[in-house]
């Protein structure tokens, strides 16, 4: 393997830890709160809220839904209002920051209502 190709290689391996790192950082800084709100806003809880708890949900349900693909060529126009550009690694971070939020809000909704006998 040539010294240009190991450059492209590595380059390629650090970018996409980049994004995963920066994605997943933004996901959770979005998933967190949302996840917080769905648990505390459901019936038996602590702000039980049926209409926002069920718009809430709804909301994630369908942000879950969507397949990856779909959802970057949906977000072309907020990726460029938000980076200034569709292309690169700057503009690969927003669909995936909005991917990976709503499976972070889930998984912060379920994980304390999955065991309501422990404390936390």
């Amino acid at each position: 393997m040539s010294e240009a190709m190991m450059w492209l290689l590595l380059r390629g391996v650090w970018e996409t830890l980049a994004m995963t790192f920066v994605s997943g950082f933004f996901g959770f800084v979005l998933g967190l709160p949302v996840g917080v709100l769905l648990y505390v806003t459901r019936p038996g809880q602590i702000v039980a809220n049926a209409k926002l708890y069920r718009t809430l949900s709804a909301l994630v349900n369908i942000f879950r839904s969507i397949p990856f693909i779909i959802l970057l060529v949906w977000m072309i126009p907020f990726t460029r209002v938000i980076v200034g550009t569709s292309i690169g690694l700057q503009a690969a971070i927003v669909p995936l920051t909005v991917g990976a939020a709503p499976f972070i809000a889930r998984m912060v909704e379920k994980r304390p209502a999955g065991n309501p006998h422990r404390p936390y």
